[in-house]
């Protein structure tokens, strides 16, 4: 069963290409979510978080307290490097079991911060889902209801998009011209024929 890896800036529709996948019948990983979920389940990762951040990391009911722990890591590099370095390892663990229980010809696993983590060489191939910076901004604006200066930082944060394009084997367009669909489905034919 072959591992494929597929990231994306913020904002590119990485997790709608997932989608279309999953119509497949492809099983997909969602790593940012099981990290997110990690942050407030898993007593190991949570004292190392509030070690490094204060307990101020975690408001009363134990639930992450998102706003403070984003607004210390994407100002300073170092501290979103610390706050890496203790979710990415339990996330590498969350996959690997989720990995041995899959009956697929290969899985995803989405990550945003795929190239960023190194985990991307653990898979057989990678995709990257590349779409124009302006409608990346645009669809973050939007869906999180920030200002552009927020949605620049966090873009900041992450690896430039010639950089991805040169780790990815694989690239999909998501510039509202080419359809997605389409191009899964290419995607998927190829991946289903390496896979056997």
């Amino acid at each position: 069963m072959l591992r494929i890896g597929i990231t994306g800036g913020i904002g590119s529709g990485k997790t709608t290409v997932c989608k279309v996948f999953e119509l497949l019948g492809i099983p997909v990983f969602y790593a940012d979510d099981v990290a997110k979920e990690l942050m407030i389940k898993d007593a190991i990762l949570i004292q190392q978080i509030k070690a490094t951040f204060g307990e101020e990391a975690y408001f009363a009911d134990q639930t992450l307290n998102r706003k403070y722990i984003s607004d210390q890591v994407f100002k300073q590099p170092d501290q979103l490097k610390k706050l890496n370095s203790f979710v990415h390892p339990a996330v590498f663990r969350a996959f690997d079991n989720w990995y041995t229980q899959q009956k697929a010809p290969y899985v995803l696993k989405e990550a945003a911060l795929l190239f960023e983590s190194g985990s991307y060489q653990q898979n057989d191939y990678n995709i990257l889902v590349s779409c124009p910076l302006a409608l990346r901004i645009q669809r973050v604006m939007q869906r999180d209801k920030v200002t552009k200066e927020k949605v620049m930082e966090r873009i900041a944060a992450q690896l430039p998009e010639e950089t991805k394009q040169s780790l990815a084997n694989y690239q999909i367009q998501n510039n509202e011209q080419e359809f997605i669909i389409t191009q899964v489905l290419q995607l998927h034919s190829q991946l289903l024929k390496k896979a056997f």
